[in-house]
């Protein structure tokens, strides 16, 4: 569905928000992959996609799949639903599958839009995924979509976004999972934030105490 759009759906976020990619040519055009951004908007799976010429499927929160239409349309978009509150070992499942079949997933590592337009914390659950499959991360700065269109808006604003694509993060040999999982999280919130504006510290290396 996407991909039918995707030239009007550049054109739009290029006249509305001004959107620049960057780093494009990071974006691995095939094989197993994690794509990690910050999350900022509604918008952020589908303007993240736009120059990823492959299919993306998404993990998204589960209560948007309670919105009857707009559920139709983000399962034709190929999102599946996670419950972000608890460990949700049929998102897990299905994640796996996904990647096992050589897919490309997109998981937003704080799990929830930053309500301050701050980089929250990481919860561990992508990385630990990736370090257990040995799937490259891809982190993705997105930059200006706060201001754009925050939390409590209805309709975002006109604006200038930014979308940096980073080279992708590999699983390190380290034998211990979660250590693996925890170095794999700063990296890649240490190149995330590289792309952003201002301060956006959120403890020691940013991750949560649980996956």
């Amino acid at each position: 569905m996407l991909d039918v759009f995707r030239p009007a759906v550049r054109a739009v976020a290029r006249a509305y928000f001004g959107t620049r990619f960057f780093g494009v040519e990071h974006i691995p055009l095939e094989g197993s992959l994690i794509i990690a951004p910050n999350h900022v908007t509604f918008a952020d799976p589908v303007l993240v996609s736009i120059p990823i010429r492959r299919p993306v499927h998404y993990m998204a929160w589960d209560a948007l799949f309670r919105i009857p239409v707009f559920a139709r349309l983000i399962r034709r978009l190929r999102a599946f639903p996670v419950d972000i509150e608890s460990a949700d070992r049929g998102a897990t499942r299905e994640a796996v599958r996904l990647l096992t079949a050589g897919g490309a997933l997109m998981i937003f590592p704080e799990a929830a839009r930053t309500l301050d337009g701050r980089l929250q914390r990481f919860k561990l659950g992508a990385f630990r995924l990736a370090c257990a499959r040995q799937v490259p991360v891809l982190p993705v700065s997105i930059a200006g979509g706060h201001e754009s269109w925050p939390p409590g808006r209805v309709l975002p604003r006109p604006g200038r976004l930014t979308i940096t694509y980073h080279p992708v993060v590999k699983p390190s040999a380290e034998p211990d999972g979660r250590a693996a999982a925890r170095a794999m999280a700063a990296e890649v919130r240490e190149r995330i934030i590289s792309a952003l504006p201002g301060d956006h510290g959120a403890g020691e290396d940013g991750t949560a105490a649980t996956a």
